[in-house]
C-alpha cells in the first residue's frame, strides 16, 4: 500500500488519507489505511490509530508507533488540546464571513435505515469556530475549527449553518465524492506534532475557483 506520509518521528506518524477509504476495515471487509500500518513500524504491539476520520474524508490521520505515544495523543483529543482544522467546500455562503456553531449532536436513526446527527439538547456538547476563506457562483471555501470531536461534526455544523459540504449526501449536499479535508492537526506535546495536508485532487477545482492559489494558506 502506498502510503503518503506527512510526518514522522519515533513516537507518530501522520497519513495523509485518501478520500473514499477507510481507516479501519469494517464488517465486511475491503481495503483501510490499517492496511498499511505494517510498513510504519517492525514492533510487535502497533501501530495504533490515534483517532479516526470518515471514510469520505481525506487529509491528516494520527497515527501512534508507541504504546505511550498512543496515550499521551488520545489524551490531548480528549481533553481538547488538539488543534484541528478542515476545508470544507459547501453549497451557498454563509450571511456572515465568520462564527461559531454551538450545537449539541445526537446521533438518529433514519427511516432508510441508516443514521445522521442531528442537532438536539439531549446530545454531546459540539463547537465550530468557521470562517469563510473565499467563495465562487453558489459555493463557498470554509476553515472549520473543531473544539470538540463529535462524529460528523464538520459536516453536520455546516449543514446548520444552511451550506452542507459538497457531495454530502446525509447532509443535503449529493454528489460524487465528499468536499471536506483535514487539513491541519496540531498537538502539543513534547515535542509538538503538526502536519498539513494537501487538497485531494477532487476538491482542487472548487478552492481554485473560490480563490486559493493553488499553493499557500
Amino acid at each position: 500500500m502506498d502510503i503518503d506520509i506527512l510526518f514522522q518521528d519515533s513516537r507518530f506518524a501522520v497519513l495523509n488519507k485518501p478520500a473514499g477509504l477507510p481507516v479501519h476495515p469494517g464488517p465486511r471487509g475491503g481495503p483501510s489505511m490499517e492496511d498499511g500500518f505494517a510498513q510504519l513500524s517492525r514492533r510487535k504491539d502497533g501501530p495504533w490509530l490515534a483517532h479516526r476520520l470518515d471514510a469520505d474524508t481525506a487529509g491528516c490521520l494520527v497515527v501512534a508507533l508507541r504504546k505511550a505515544a498512543l496515550l499521551e495523543a488520545q489524551a490531548a483529543f480528549t481533553s481538547g488540546l488538539a488543534r484541528k482544522t478542515y476545508w470544507a467546500v459547501v453549497l451557498g455562503r454563509p450571511a456572515a464571513n465568520s462564527g461559531v456553531v454551538d450545537a449539541p449532536l445526537l446521533k438518529h436513526s433514519t427511516a432508510a435505515g441508516g443514521w445522521r446527527m442531528v442537532h438536539d439538547s439531549a446530545g454531546q456538547a459540539a463547537v465550530s469556530d468557521w470562517r469563510v476563506l473565499g467563495s465562487a457562483d453558489g459555493i463557498a471555501w470554509l476553515e472549520v475549527l473543531p473544539r470538540t470531536g463529535r462524529t460528523h461534526q464538520v459536516r453536520a455544523h455546516c449543514a446548520e449553518l444552511g451550506c452542507p459540504v459538497l457531495g454530502d449526501p446525509v447532509y443535503g449536499a449529493p454528489g460524487p465524492m465528499l468536499h471536506l479535508l483535514a487539513r491541519a492537526i496540531a498537538l502539543p506535546l513534547t515535542p509538538p506534532l503538526a502536519a498539513t495536508a494537501p487538497p485531494p485532487p477532487h476538491m482542487r477545482a472548487a478552492l481554485l475557483a473560490c480563490g486559493w492559489d493553488g499553493v499557500s494558506r
